[in-house]
């Protein structure tokens, strides 16, 4: 039977080289993209250097949790149709940058509603699927930019005096306080493991869709110092697939290999509250 995955902004980056990497070891890879366009392009490219992977790509805004909730009910789908009952694998790649503050149409910071809201409530929505498989793991990508970032518990979504940057650090921050209380949620005995992975500096489009020009032009100069997708992408693979990665307490990793995360993430307090806060927003 081969391992089952999802993978969120998959359609160019680092979630397009987990995808494809995760369809080298012969899994069945759902991807999960905005454009339709680009998810065919994605989908192509995939099965141009794996001819034999088994990957499909569903749509979905994942800014809207109606899309959200919508995107786990078709996942579901997809695996019944094949006689599949349980998800190996999630990976919630699908993050964005946005200089200039701005709200979705349910009325949250995009930034929020993407980086932090959306992997929150997929991951609640697809746990019925791993819990049934025998060892399942969700793989958060985070960054080095939640280092130093603190929740600004009063205004989240930094409604008064937007930063892009402190916008963005703090989504990232929830990544990992999120992963740390997904693990202290599902306790030692559950068939789900959660990890956040570190990505470290890569060079993508990220901080290039939408953004005013000298943002484009910084990213584009500041990005080619970084890896490349697919070096990146190796550390994540190794999260969601091998064996040695199972059981072990370090919640944050970079390069398939744990490092310390910002201290505040060991806060339970902060973990709980955060999670509480989500919930509510998320409606669940």
């Amino acid at each position: 039977m081969p391992k089952t995955f999802v993978v969120t902004g998959s359609t160019s980056g680092i979630g397009l080289a987990v995808a494809a990497q995760l369809c080298g070891t012969g899994a069945f890879v759902l991807g999960v993209g905005r454009s339709p366009e680009r998810a065919a392009a994605a989908e192509d490219r995939i099965k141009a250097a794996f001819p034999q992977a088994d990957v499909h790509y569903l749509i979905a805004d994942l800014s809207l949790q109606a899309q959200v909730r919508r995107l786990a009910s078709h996942i579901s789908a997809e695996l019944a149709s094949r006689h599949l009952t349980a998800l190996d694998g999630l990976i919630n790649d699908a993050a964005t940058f946005t200089w200039r503050r701005s709200q979705t149409s349910e009325g949250f910071e995009t930034q929020w509603a993407v980086n932090h809201l959306a992997p929150f409530l997929l991951t609640h929505e697809l746990m019925p699927l791993l819990e049934k498989s025998t060892a399942a793991r969700v793989v958060t990508v985070s960054s080095g930019s939640h280092y130093g970032a603190r929740l600004r518990w009063n205004d989240l979504q930094l409604r008064r005096g937007y930063n892009a940057y402190r916008a963005y650090g703090q989504t990232k921050l929830c990544n990992v306080i999120f992963t740390m209380e997904l693990r202290r949620r599902l306790g030692l005995q559950s068939p789900v493991q959660a990890f956040a992975a570190d990505p470290g500096l890569v060079h993508t489009g990220l901080g290039l869709k939408g953004n005013p020009a000298l943002v484009r032009w910084f990213w584009g100069w500041w990005s080619k110092r970084g890896l490349s997708p697919e070096e990146s992408a190796r550390g994540i693979v190794f999260l969601a697939t091998d064996a040695s990665a199972l059981g072990r307490s370090e919640v944050y990793w970079r390069r398939g290999r744990p490092v310390p995360p910002d201290p505040v993430v060991l806060d339970p307090q902060q973990g709980e509250r955060l999670w509480d806060i989500s919930a509510a927003m998320c409606g669940v």
